[in-house]
């Protein structure tokens, strides 16, 4: 039997019609999609926006598993920047693609083999695994183990199986869906970017400066042009906005894999405080949303007209 799925269904009349497209499976939730793609055939702008750590599908039997689910899920998503995500890309014609199968279920902002094998039963380690990653050893490897004053996430060791099906069914789809879309768009623009989109818990405050509300990780300076990220400073900073690059986060494995810029795939991370658009709990959309919607929409607009120029092709050259 064939478990993993990929269906599309395209709407719209015009010169563009907008596709829906869901790919993936998730073990222990028949039904329901990895992810979802959703875009304009031909593209609108030449940009991506993602969210991997987004997902909320959580099977119960992953739950049953979790020693304390309702805090971990809080903890380990981002909570609701998919909202975020969804409205910046429908303001700005962005593709959109989606996560919808949790992060404790499997990290897609790591590699495969970042893994923390003292999480699996004996028989289902590999013979010789190899040191952990730092990521790993954190408790933040490909499945999450522990999490800072909560500890071991998990009431049980894991089956080798159990990470197959995550890889086949939510990982391996995803980052094809990701590679494919990104070459789509630099095939009609000459250039693609994209913007992995994150939240963040709040910064510390420093005795005399404001914390950062937005951080642009680029790898240090390995990922993207660096004209886009001066644009987008420049935007942060015309709207009052304090931003920072690549401190405390630089961006992780998705960047890594996709991003290219000699060859005109250029990817940013970017990590949006929480309290800029959820509650005073940080659990559910607050006064901010919209607020942080336009600024992203401006943000996403800016970067897109610099991509169009790098990739050699101004907007109306590509729609023609």
């Amino acid at each position: 039997m064939l478990k993993r799925q990929f269906w599309a269904m395209a709407t719209g009349t015009g010169e563009n019609d907008s596709q829906r497209q869901a790919g993936g499976w998730i073990p222990g939730a028949p039904g329901i999609p990895a992810f979802t793609f959703e875009g304009s055939e031909p593209s609108v702008v030449p940009v991506l926006i993602a969210a991997p750590h987004a997902g909320r599908a959580y099977p119960r039997s992953l739950l049953d598993d979790l020693r304390h689910p309702d805090s971990v899920a809080l903890r380990l998503e981002d909570r609701y920047v998919d909202r975020i995500a969804q409205a910046v890309a429908r303001e700005t014609g962005a593709g959109l693609l989606l996560a919808q199968a949790p992060r404790a279920m499997i990290d897609l902002n790591r590699a495969p083999d970042d893994i923390d094998w003292d999480m699996f039963g004996r028989g289902a380690r590999p013979e010789s695994p190899g040191l952990p990653s730092r990521r790993a050893r954190s408790g933040l490897g490909l499945i999450p183990r522990r999490l800072p004053g909560v500890g071991e996430l998990w009431r049980r060791r894991h089956e080798r199986a159990d990470l197959a099906a995550r890889i086949e069914g939510i990982h391996q789809p995803y980052h094809e869906a990701l590679a494919r879309e990104l070459a789509s768009l630099r095939e009609r623009w000459g250039a693609a970017l994209l913007l992995d989109l994150h939240s963040m818990p709040p910064l510390p405050t420093r005795i005399g400066s404001e914390p950062p509300r937005f951080v642009i990780g680029d790898r240090f300076g390995a990922t993207c042009h660096g004209s886009l990220i001066a644009g987008a400073f420049s935007w942060f900073a015309a709207h009052g906005c304090v931003a920072a690059h690549n401190r405390p986060y630089a961006g992780g494995y998705v960047l890594e894999r996709h991003a290219a810029p000699a060859e005109g795939i250029h990817a940013v991370q970017l990590e949006v405080d929480r309290t800029c658009y959820l509650d005073s709990r940080l659990s559910e959309p607050g006064p901010g949303m919209a607020a942080t919607v336009e600024l992203l929409s401006g943000l996403v607009r800016r970067l897109a007209a610099g991509v169009s120029e790098l990739g050699g092709k101004g907007f109306v050259q590509a729609a023609e």
